[in-house]
């Protein structure tokens, strides 16, 4: 099956910020990305706005024309702009607002009224609900009962074990896309997936919808440019 490339420009709008001008332009990230070859855009409008805003957020919309992918915790104030914003998919993340990263899954079966209410709420508005979860089965389950239509599995332990040990690094993700399959939700995977450990993801993985990639893509491209960047990687799904 085809495994989508949805490119993560949150470390284009750090650079940008460091600045306080506008260059680089998101806006023209997200073009150039899907003009070379990306599937989609991924965003991830911190409450902080470290990196991209959410006046980004609403001036991307007009320019992807793939798909459009925003990460964020679901507060209120997150879930005002992407019902206003309407993205193809939004994906739950359980972070602080004062995390660097996500580091970690939700606990879905202790939220999961709360992630039900919300899973229903985009579905019923025709936004795809992807939650973010750990390569545990257990997980998978809860997130499709709570009604998600995908969940994204969080890949740095794989990432972190791939280097001594490719084959049990990737086998609780295959379980895990395995028990998402059967209980009827789609894959997504994200978190320090980079060109090193990209391609033997995405050959040992069933039912691989997309992967989310942007921290270790743009450190390539400062050495590769976008443009070759964003080949090399799709040319690791591309098996």
């Amino acid at each position: 099956m085809k495994t989508n490339l949805s490119v993560n420009i949150n470390k284009i709008a750090t650079l940008r910020n460091a600045r306080g001008e506008n260059r680089p332009s998101v806006v023209q990230a997200a073009e150039d990305c899907q003009r070379f070859g990306a599937d989609g855009i991924t965003v991830h409008p911190r409450p902080d706005e470290r990196h991209i805003r959410r006046s980004d957020v609403t001036q991307l919309r007009p320019v992807v024309r793939k798909e459009f992918n925003i990460e964020g915790h679901p507060t209120s104030e997150f879930m005002d702009l992407v019902m206003r914003v309407r993205p193809e998919q939004v994906t739950l993340v359980p972070d602080a607002p004062d995390a660097l990263t996500s580091s970690a899954g939700w606990d879905v079966e202790a939220h999961f009224d709360e992630l039900s209410a919300i899973a229903e709420r985009l579905t019923g508005a025709g936004i795809r609900c992807s939650i973010f979860v750990e390569a545990d089965p257990d997980a998978v389950r809860a997130a499709a009962r709570a009604g998600a239509d995908r969940v994204e599995l969080y890949t740095k332990p794989y990432a972190d074990m791939y280097p001594t040990d490719p084959e049990a690094a990737v086998a609780p993700f295959v379980e895990a896309a395995r028990a998402a399959h059967n209980a009827g939700v789609g894959v997504n995977a994200g978190h320090d997936l980079n060109l090193e450990n990209l391609r033997f993801f995405a050959e040992r993985m069933p039912y691989l919808d997309e992967v989310s990639i942007g921290h270790a893509l743009i450190c390539d491209a400062l050495y590769l440019g976008l443009e070759e960047t964003v080949k090399r990687y799709k040319e690791c799904l591309n098996i």
